[in-house]
């Protein structure tokens, strides 16, 4: 498995974390490579209040510790206002609604890439498919040169 397909794979794993807590306003961005982004990815979501905040983010946390990931960082967990739970490669941004709007990350970082959760679980198969098409091709070329 490749490291961005792996990447994609924990990203999934933190996201379907924060849906299993309810989460809301899921938001997932593409950071891009020349934005001064220090990450691959953002997943942001909010919590209705502070123990649904940081239940997310622990859920977040048991989730991938379960892949054997843990978080280089953890921001923000007693306050549960924004708990900023950082693997390095993705930042998952818990906030209340409050914070959330204050904030507006989706605005400071608006040349990102907006993803849906299915764009990130779905981007395997698609990627076999191609393989298959290449490969099927591969061989009409050859067939065309020895004719």
């Amino acid at each position: 498995m490749t490291k961005k397909s792996e990447l994609k794979k924990q990203v999934a794993a933190a996201i379907q974390a924060c849906l299993d807590k309810k989460a809301e306003e899921l938001s997932i961005l593409e950071m891009e490579k020349g934005s001064g982004a220090f990450t691959d990815y953002f997943v942001l979501c909010s919590g209705t209040n502070p123990r649904q905040v940081q239940a997310i983010a622990d859920e977040v946390e048991l989730r991938l510790k379960g892949a054997g990931l843990r978080p280089n960082q953890v921001e923000g967990y007693k306050q549960a206002e924004w708990v900023l739970v950082d693997y390095v490669d993705f930042v998952v941004h818990v906030f209340s609604e409050k914070a959330r709007k204050f904030y507006d990350l989706e605005r400071l970082w608006k040349s990102a890439t907006r993803l849906e959760p299915s764009q990130l679980k779905a981007t395997p198969a698609p990627l076999k498919k191609r393989k298959a098409v290449a490969s099927s091709a591969a061989p009409k070329k050859k067939k065309k040169k020895k004719a």
